[in-house]
Order: C-alpha cells, then structure tokens, then sequence
C-alpha cells in the first residue's frame, strides 16, 4: 500500500470531530486515575495529553506517521511518544488500558494489530477502540466513486482504497481467537458536523488525502472544491450553513 503522507499541522487544525469522540470514549473507560495507558494511533498528542492528566501511571503515545509524532513531542515535551505502526506493536505487559480512536481504519491487518494489543496489556487490562466500521462514510464514498468516474477516472486506474471498515462480527471474532473476553462490539451511527464549507474541505484535503495524492499538487485543491461541489448536492447545507456527514463508528470494549 502507498505511504501515507499526513500533514501534521493540518490534521490537528481539521479533526475536531475525531476529538470530540475521543472524549466521549474516555468517558466510558472510567479511570481509576492509576492505571498505564497507551494511546494508539496518538496522531498530534491532543488526546494523549488528556490521559496524561487522568492517570498518575504511565502514558504513551504511538503513531505511524513520523509528522505526527514530532508535533506532538514538540507540543507536549512531558509525554513519551513514539513512531510505530499498529501491526508491529512490540511492548509486553505493560499497559492497564490500550485506547484507540479514528485511527484503525488505516489498517488492513487487523489480526497482527489484535495480537499486539493482546501482548501489550497487562492480565485484566482492556481495551477500548472506535475506529471506521461497515457502511462508514457510505455517501462521501459514493459521491467521490461517481465524481472520480467522470472526471478523473485515467488518474485512479491504479488506486487502492487505502481504509478498511469491518463489521463488529468480525472484529469480535478476532478477538476471541486471540484470547479476549467480555468482548463489546458494535457499530455505531455517527453524524459529523463541520461548521462550514472551509471545514469540510480542511477534513477532504488531511483525512482523504490518499485520493488528493494520486493528483499532481497543482490539482488537488480544485478536486477538493469540485468534490465538494458535487457532495452538497447530494447533502446540502443545513440551516446554520453546516455540513454533515453520516459516519458508522465500530466501538469495541475488551479484556484480557
């Protein structure tokens, strides 16, 4: 699969949804305020952060993108953070909790990631995930299948779909085999809400880069507008002048 390439600082300015449902999952974990935790996926620190504030055990922060973990080092000097991919995880008995948010459906691997979550806690250690699930962002997918076909179908002959969304049936599979229990998992519908046009593209242009990428840079922005021409069509703005998208959230609580 191609590299990613995040742009750091632009990610952090244009994920607000993906913050605003991270703190409603931390909410669910119930910290005692002892516990090891290990932020997966950590991007710019902001979440990891958080728990670094709930805990007086260990936090760390992982990420893939090298981008990312720079930003976050350099924002928050006080908090271990590390490049590292999510299929390659290589602690042992460490962690309390594993937290993951918006970040798995980067992955097509999932049975090496399960493994290294598995590894990585500690006996009755859980972990709690939200990531893209089955029918996630359903129309931004088919807006940009039928906009790609008819304008810009020679760049995307070669294009690989760069995410995966599984059902909750098949994560929870996965997860008994390698030896979770109390397995919660489920999909959940999301609406994300961007508060104008700029926003909408601000998320287009960092978290779908992957189509932009297959352009020369001199196109990208004009794809953006064009796409986002084409999804208000289909979804118009609110009353507010806001955007929303319907996104399918797979939440999935566990312990080992």
């Amino acid at each position: 699969m191609k590299q990613q390439n995040w742009n750091a600082k632009d990610y952090a300015k244009h994920s607000k949804g993906q913050a605003l449902w991270a703190r409603e999952l931390i909410a669910k974990l119930g910290l005692q305020g002892n516990e090891n935790i290990l932020d997966l996926g950590c991007g710019d620190g902001k979440v990891t952060a958080l728990f670094a504030e709930a805990t007086r055990g260990k936090v760390m922060g992982v990420d893939k993108s090298e981008a990312m973990v720079k930003l976050a080092q350099k924002s928050y000097a006080n908090i271990a953070f590390h490049s590292m991919d999510a299929t390659t995880l290589n602690f042992e008995n460490e962690f309390d909790v594993v937290f993951s948010n918006a970040v798995l459906h980067w992955v097509h691997n999932h049975k090496a990631v399960v493994q290294g979550l598995y590894k990585s806690l500690k006996k009755d250690g859980k972990i709690l995930l939200q990531f893209g699930g089955e029918g996630n962002a359903k129309e931004i997918l088919s807006v940009m299948d039928v906009f790609i076909a008819k304008e810009y179908a020679p760049y995307f002959k070669d294009f690989e779909f760069p995410y995966s969304f599984p059902h909750s049936d098949v994560y929870e599979a996965l997860l008994a085999e390698q030896g979770f229990i109390n397995i919660d998992a489920k999909l959940i519908k999301k609406d994300m809400v961007h508060e104008d046009v700029e926003a909408f593209k601000g998320w287009i242009r960092t978290t779908w880069f992957p189509y932009t990428d297959i352009l020369d840079e001199n196109m990208r922005e004009e794809f953006i507008d064009k796409f986002v021409e084409a999804y208000l069509m289909l979804k118009p703005l609110d009353n507010e002048g806001r955007i929303h998208v319907d996104m399918v959230r797979l939440e999935v609580q566990a312990f080992k």
